[in-house]
């Protein structure tokens, strides 16, 4: 009997260290993806910033 514990003890400890790794592997994953669309976001808002912040430039250099 004491052995079947043992065993047992030692697969749910074993199932632990592997649920912590797959847990840690499914955020990185996430956190990769979240990291791809903040950089997509984050060029495409660069254009468009850029292309405001020169309009802005033009029509205050042919205001003054």
């Amino acid at each position: 009997m004491e052995l079947l514990t043992s065993l047992y003890i030692r697969l749910r400890e074993s199932h632990r260290r592997l649920s912590k790794g797959q847990t840690m592997t499914e955020y990185a994953l996430i956190l990769g993806a979240v990291a791809v669309v903040v950089f997509v976001f984050y060029q495409t808002m660069a254009n468009d910033i850029g292309k405001m912040v020169n309009k802005i430039n033009t029509q205050l250099t042919t205001a003054s």
